[in-house]
C-alpha cells in the first residue's frame, strides 16, 4: 500500500491522546489498540444446520461472540480483527464457508458510556427512563 494511503497508525505515528512520555522504557510504550469491530446480522441458509455454524465460529479467529436471535435473523455475530481487509474477509467467509445469508453487517464505532448520566443535573438515583415534568 502506497504511503500516502496509510492512516497515521498504519504509518507508526501514535494517536494524538496518547502519551509517549511514559515511563516504561524497559517494554516499551504502549502500543494503542487498533481493533476493528463488526456485528453482522445472518440468516440460515437451507443447507445450513445451525451446528455448522456454532462449529464454524469455534474456528473462526475473528469471531468473538454470537447470539442466537428470535427475530427475522438467526443470528448476530460480533467479529473483530485488527485490519478493515481482515474484517471483511471475515464477513465474506461467513458467507461462503459457514453457508449463511449475511443480512447486514454493522461496524462498531466506539462503546456508549452509560455509567455517566446523559444530563449532569438528573439524579443517579432515578431510572434513565424518568424525567422531570417540568
Amino acid at each position: 500500500m502506497s504511503p500516502w494511503r496509510m492512516t497515521r497508525w498504519e504509518r507508526g505515528n501514535l494517536p494524538p491522546d496518547t502519551d509517549s512520555s511514559s515511563d516504561d522504557t524497559a517494554t516499551g510504550p504502549a502500543e494503542p489498540e487498533r481493533r476493528h469491530e463488526a456485528l453482522v446480522s445472518v440468516r440460515l441458509g437451507p443447507s445450513a444446520p445451525g451446528s455448522h455454524l456454532v462449529e464454524y465460529l469455534r474456528h473462526e479467529p475473528c469471531a468473538v461472540a454470537a447470539w442466537w436471535i428470535a427475530a427475522d435473523v438467526d443470528a448476530v455475530v460480533r467479529l473483530s480483527a485488527d485490519s478493515m481487509t481482515v474484517l471483511h474477509r471475515a464477513v465474506a467467509d461467513l458467507r461462503r464457508r459457514a453457508g449463511v445469508e449475511v443480512v447486514v453487517a454493522h461496524s462498531i464505532l466506539r462503546a456508549l458510556d452509560l455509567t455517566a448520566p446523559a444530563d449532569p443535573r438528573a439524579s443517579t438515583n432515578a431510572p434513565a427512563w424518568i424525567a422531570p415534568a417540568a
